[in-house]
């Protein structure tokens, strides 16, 4: 499926909320972007219009919070040290995911600088009552615990109200239909961690006209399930009603191998809660050596539809070895099934389908950007503003970017994209296991050591480069690596080959699971190979670290 964007109204808002100094300096200019993926190497065979596949949102969407006003279903997810961040998206059949906003869409609302791409924003929560959306999130030194508001979900929304008597992570807001409000967060357990991992869910009364908590907060888990078996990192806690009953669902056991999903049950917020003895999501039962695996499965939210039904949205990973993924923490989609007035997602045992029978809702057009499933989306930069799924690494504090002439010029500044600056670079997520991203580029490489290209990027220890560079005052075109902190910032160089003298130059990147390749050519010419299968490994997130997905993007520097 195709998709060209010359990018309208859907676009990124920073556009006009970052101050615009003089746009100087050397200049590099991308006439255009063109993504491809696939989610096998093979192709798969088409479904039929009852069913749909999983993951529903491809790529780096993890912790994704699900929410239903009326016929109407938002979505939001984590994005950690990336900005726009909090992407809102929306659905009315559960399957259709166009996105609508960015939460945090402006300099102001946060402070990235000097954080790790892995700290940030972590799992958002949302919630609505009487016309007005909450989001609650946590900012990793970058602030703590906050609320922002909105009266429509796309935006804009508020300025952070900090709460500053919450501490841990993970808050979650349970509204009641009388505007009774709670706040849960992960923290630390009463009387401190007894072991490694030991954490706990807290409750608080929450008050929506003041946004501040009230009154004395409750333990309500106790490290998890059953603290005999010493559980680790329970989490994400969401509470929401069922016949009467209070339930409580959490993240348990970390969010790799180990993650799971776990139930709870009580008469009233503060409880006293009973724990269902068994995980009600998990893929760490099954077979590691399966075909295909899908695992870490966990994060969850569950709600109902208007006919009655029963659905949670939750992350997962496709690893392509072991545990290792380029492709991030996923959304994925599942029903629920009510058995003794406990809700299952997934059986013991029970492998996440790829191809399930889509929710009994009216169906909802294809999104202008596909999320699930293979596309290819080009964007030829002629309109007036990024689309909404471009993002910047850190918030950037002035514009370095700007679309013109029917290009997306980048100034080449001197923070490079290996340090904990504000790189010029501009990224889309690597939404497929096989994936290829190419572009074409005019940059004169004026200054030794400047250069202007394509990034496969999974944090600023560990990525690949492959772009025009002034080495010894030659204008070549080089494969850099960076594969952790040892390697200098700019990485180190293992292909090169002499660029077109003149003129603008095509660069391409092919993913192919855990080998990545890398080629060139002028702007009519046959592609030449650089680097033909490239350790893929330096950009899954087991070996990076952290929480992120991999991203494509443009990227331009320059030391002065």
């Amino acid at each position: 499926m195709m998709w060209r964007r010359t990018v309208g109204m859907a676009s990124l808002s920073v556009m006009v909320a970052i101050s615009s100094p003089a746009f100087g300096g050397p200049i590099a200019s991308f006439g255009w972007f063109d993504y491809r993926g696939t989610d096998r190497a093979t192709p798969q065979s088409p479904i039929g219009p009852d069913h749909y596949r999983n993951p529903i949102l491809n790529g780096f969407y993890p912790d994704p919070s699900l929410l239903r006003v009326g016929g109407d279903f938002y979505l939001v997810t984590s994005t950690f040290g990336y900005f726009p961040g909090l992407p809102v998206f929306h659905s009315r059949d559960l399957i259709h995911w166009s996105q609508i906003g960015n939460a945090i869409d402006r300099p102001g609302q946060l402070d990235f600088r000097g954080i790790g791409l892995s700290e940030g924003v972590f799992a958002p929560s949302l919630a609505y009552h009487a016309g007005l959306f909450y989001l609650v999130n946590t900012c990793v030194n970058c602030g703590g615990n906050y609320v922002i508001t909105a009266r429509n979900p796309a935006g804009p929304w508020s300025d952070p109200v900090w709460i500053k008597d919450v501490g841990g992570i993970d808050p979650s807001l349970y509204i009641a239909p009388d505007g009774k409000a709670w706040l849960l967060n992960n923290d630390a357990p009463e009387g401190g961690s007894r072991y490694d991992g030991h954490r706990a869910i807290w409750i608080r009364r929450f008050d929506l006209a003041t946004l501040k908590t009230s009154g004395a907060a409750t333990m309500i888990v106790d490290g998890g399930v059953d603290i005999a078996t010493k559980p680790i990192w329970v989490e994400g806690p969401k509470l929401f009603t069922h016949d009467g009953r209070y339930y409580l669902i959490a993240a348990e056991g970390g969010t790799a191998m180990g993650h799971s999903e776990t139930v709870y049950r009580a008469d009233r917020p503060e409880g006293p809660w009973t724990a269902f003895p068994k995980p009600i999501l998990t893929q760490r039962d099954l077979d590691p050596g399966r075909p295909d695996p899908v695992t870490s499965a966990g994060h969850a939210t569950i709600v109902d539809t208007p006919s009655g039904e029963w659905w949670s949205s939750f992350l997962a990973v496709r690893p392509y070895r072991g545990d290792e993924y380029n492709t991030g923490r996923e959304t994925f989609l599942l029903p629920v099934r009510w058995v003794d007035g406990w809700p299952i997602i997934t059986a013991p045992g029970q492998a996440i389908p790829s191809v399930i029978r889509r929710p009994a809702l009216p169906a909802t057009p294809p999104p202008p950007v596909p999320t699930s499933g293979d596309f290819t989306v080009h964007d030829d930069f002629t309109g007036s503003r990024l689309p909404l799924d471009w993002m910047t690494i850190r918030i950037p504090s002035d514009r370095w970017w700007r679309l013109a002439d029917g290009a997306l010029q980048i100034a080449a500044r001197p923070d490079a994209i290996g340090t904990r600056g504000q790189p010029s670079a501009l990224l889309r997520r690597q939404q497929h296991p096989y994936a290829t991203a190419s572009t074409i580029v005019r940059f004169a490489a004026p200054v030794e050591g400047s250069r202007a290209g394509l990034v496969a990027y999974q944090n600023e220890e560990h990525y690949y480069f492959v772009g025009i560079v002034n080495r010894g005052g030659r204008r070549m075109v080089e494969v850099d690596r960076r594969a952790d902190a040892s390697d200098p910032r700019d990485g180190v160089v293992i292909a090169s080959a002499p660029a077109p003298a003149t003129g603008s130059v095509r660069l391409r990147i092919v993913a192919r699971g855990d080998a990545y390749d890398f080629a060139f050519a002028d702007e009519k010419g046959r592609w030449m190979p650089l680097v033909t299968g490239a350790d893929g490994g330096v950009l899954s997130t087991k070996r990076a670290g952290g929480f992120v997905g991999a991203s494509f993007g443009l990227y331009a520097y320059s030391p002065r």
